[in-house]
């Protein structure tokens, strides 16, 4: 009885979805020992990058910006603001926008994660030009939100 050569189409090795979600979950489980002395969880470190860039934000530029529900967002952010590293405020001009501010001690721990990169191109044997390589590579299916 012959196969059909469709058949390999359908093998999970050589599904696109499976290596993108293999490795996503493989790139997390790295940063997780590096950020663990910062206190962060990957998440978490993903919303202090985006407020290291520009504080304040509404939660919904945020969630934009991270490509994040609002509604899974706002857990981390409350997190956050736990720790001390940020502060919610609804806009005086409009109430119905939730502001996010990075404390003195989120602005603080910049400087400690300024290490994380160069622990983690260590870890995975690579150099900022290959992982932004690869990271490039991977801009289709980010939505365009893969940067240089």
């Amino acid at each position: 009885m012959e196969t059909d050569p469709r058949d390999d189409l359908l093998k999970l090795e050589n599904q696109l979805c499976f290596a993108i979600v293999t490795a996503a979950r493989n790139v997390v489980s790295i940063y997780r020992p590096v950020l663990e002395p910062l206190g962060l969880t990957h998440p978490q470190y993903l919303v202090m990058l985006a407020l290291w860039e520009q504080s304040p934000r509404s939660l919904g530029e945020l969630a934009d910006e991270l490509a994040m529900e609002p509604a899974t967002l706002s857990p981390l952010v409350k997190r956050l603001e736990a720790q001390g590293r940020v502060t919610r405020r609804r806009r005086a001009q409009d109430e119905r926008v939730l502001e996010i501010a990075l404390t003195a001690d989120g602005r603080a721990l910049r400087e400690r994660a300024l290490a994380v990169p160069a622990q983690v191109m260590e870890i995975v044997g690579m150099d900022a030009a290959q992982l932004g390589a690869l990271r490039d590579g991977l801009a289709p299916f980010a939505g365009g939100r893969a940067r240089s």
